[in-house]
């Protein structure tokens, strides 16, 4: 069943796919959300129980939907629409396919250390032609979270993260992680709904610039 669900979401971004190169295209950047685990990857897991997976797709289709609320919407293509696992070489192939112009993968954190919180935002260790645009980028995102919504900042990292060494010759690329499960305040936070739409506006508003 968990296999006849990851093909299905394969051929739902097929189908859009081809409706994207079809027809003619606005001059809208090609943005593709990356959300992060699903399925049987549960990533971090919060002391409320909350699992990592399930709160950035909350967030990734929270940022879907109040994009197709907007007059003009942006090209946004996620790579999972359900709780499906789909591996991280097949998330950068898909951002290859539709030539993106962005890429953003929505994850986050947990420590061992119950105090630890705030935002990280990560580029990757390797250099290429977009390497200024994605750190400038990464900035810009953790600011625009520590301005609207209180976050602490962690600051701007570089690392060598599959997803963000897979796609950074193809397009700016970043990670976030958006906060500690493991930490009692961020977990209730970010499990919330308001809160997750008020996360997915603040993603959805600096993708818009």
């Amino acid at each position: 069943m968990k296999k006849v669900l990851k093909n299905v979401s394969f051929v739902i971004l097929l189908l859009k796919m081809c409706l994207v190169f079809g027809q003619e295209t606005s001059a809208h950047k090609r943005i593709v959300i990356d959300v992060g685990h699903g399925g049987k990857d549960s990533g971090a897991i919060g002391i409320n129980g909350i699992q990592e997976k399930d709160v950035v797709l909350n967030i990734a289709n929270a940022t879907l939907k109040l994009n197709d609320e907007l007059d003009k919407p942006l090209e946004i293509y996620l790579t999972r629409y359900t709780d499906t696992l789909i591996s991280l070489t097949q998330r950068s192939k898909l951002t290859k396919a539709l030539k993106a112009d962005l890429f953003v993968s929505l994850h986050c954190n947990h420590s061992d250390n119950p105090n630890a919180r705030g935002v990280e935002v990560y580029v990757a260790g390797a250099t290429s032609v977009y390497s200024d645009d994605a750190t400038w980028f990464a900035f810009q995102m953790q600011a625009a979270l520590n301005k609207k919504l209180g976050y602490e900042s962690r600051g701007v990292k570089f690392a060598n993260f599959q997803v963000l060494r897979e796609t950074i010759d193809d397009c700016p690329s970043i990670l976030l992680e958006l906060g500690f499960l493991s930490n009692e305040d961020e977990g209730k936070y970010i499990s919330d709904s308001n809160n997750i739409q008020s996360i997915a506006l603040t993603v959805l508003q600096s993708l818009q610039d």
